[in-house]
């Protein structure tokens, strides 16, 4: 059996646990929560142990096994670091740390130990992520020169969201979504995509602010809105724009030198991939108005069902980290990548009104594809 110890048993944790239910060789070890009730809850739903702290849980854990670190943002640093300190590899939820600094800690300590240290999102792992991948990298629409990829949520702060609640009873976290930003949340969805592809980032130039600044929390909440231009060290140019107020748009379209390849949604594992064609009608220049899908040969990964706003498989992060353990090869999700996707990420955030172009210090290689994605 593969062994996975959740610390954290809030919102995200029960999406986790469904996707954990595709995988009849994967073990919860045990799970903990700083607030008691919560975690009671928790591990009586889905039929866990629940430890009584933190070093229970470490203490608990095996050494070939994975630690899921689904703590608030703000705890994620020090936890991660209470983890690998203790010796084991570690999967968290984005971010890998609020400072580069910290975060840039975090993977020297991984690398000293021989430890795995990744981070989410793992959809780049996905179905969809890694059609789009094989698309680029065989050229079906020839060249890549330029990408748009939206993670815009829609007008949040009038949406219920009071009233949603994860299977198991526990609340969405607005405030900490607020306060952490949904360009922190949410960038990863793409950013790992594009990173995967084209590498590592050179320097971005990006704004950011806080358009509604009504929440309901004090205090002050971040940026609300993000757009950034991404320089690939590859040449590959790419504009992201996050935010909780403009229209839900999800999509990402890569302008091929033949078309356009794009994709409608980054929270669907089972977004198809399409392939928009380039041409000359009498005097006019147009893309054809029906878009071919673009598909793999044979199976992929299990899927999870629509949940909520999302239908994605979150064990296929974890699961990554075990089968490097367990094969003892590089995981595709490296601490090096974490580091990476969090510094681009800060540097959109924290990015303000005047920041300029901010030259990216960590780098890191293009992600293997999937057996199945080859």
């Amino acid at each position: 059996m593969r062994a996975i110890s959740i610390i954290g048993c809030g919102f995200v944790a029960d999406l986790y646990m469904r996707s954990f239910a595709l995988y009849p060789d994967i073990q919860i070890i045990g799970v903990y929560d700083k607030d008691a009730a919560r975690a009671q809850v928790f591990a009586q739903y889905w039929k866990l142990e629940n430890c009584s702290s933190l070093d229970a849980l470490l203490a608990k854990a095996p050494a070939d096994g994975v630690v899921l670190n689904l703590t608030n943002p703000d705890a994620h640093f020090e936890v991660n670091l209470a983890c690998l300190t203790a010796g084991h590899h570690v999967y968290s939820e984005k971010p890998l740390a609020t400072r580069f600094e910290d975060a840039q800690r975090l993977v020297d300590l991984a690398q000293e130990k021989n430890l795995h240290l990744a981070s989410a999102p793992c959809s780049v792992l996905g179905q969809a992520a890694q059609t789009l991948g094989h698309a680029l990298r065989n050229q079906v629409l020839g060249q890549p020169k330029l990408i748009y990829a939206e993670l815009d949520d829609g007008y949040i702060v009038q949406a219920p969201y009071k009233k949603w609640f994860s299977p198991s009873g526990a609340p969405w976290p607005y405030e900490d979504e607020f306060r952490v930003g949904c360009t922190l949340e949410h960038a990863g969805y793409y950013l790992t995509w594009l990173i995967a592809c084209f590498g590592s980032v050179a320097s971005v130039t990006a704004a950011s602010a806080e358009v509604v600044a009504d929440k309901g929390i004090t205090p002050l909440a971040a940026p609300d809105f993000s757009v950034a231009t991404l320089f690939f060290e590859s040449g590959m140019v790419a504009r992201l724009t996050c935010s909780i107020v403009a229209p839900h748009d999800h999509g990402l379209r890569v302008f091929c030198d033949d078309g356009v390849i794009s994709v409608d949604k980054a929270w669907d594992n089972n977004a198809p991939v399409k392939l928009q064609r380039r041409l000359v009608l009498r005097r006019k220049l147009i893309e054809k108005t029906r878009r071919k899908t673009y598909k793999l040969k044979g199976k992929t990964h299990p899927k999870v069902g629509r949940w909520g706003a999302a239908s994605m498989n979150f064990a296929l992060g974890p699961v990554e980290v075990l089968e490097a353990v367990d094969e003892g090869r590089a995981c595709r999700l490296s601490p090096e990548f974490a580091l990476h996707l969090t510094e681009v990420t800060l540097a959109i955030q924290n990015a303000g009104r005047d920041a300029g172009a901010q030259k990216m210090r960590s780098r890191c290689d293009v992600i293997e594809p999937m057996p199945w994605a080859q």
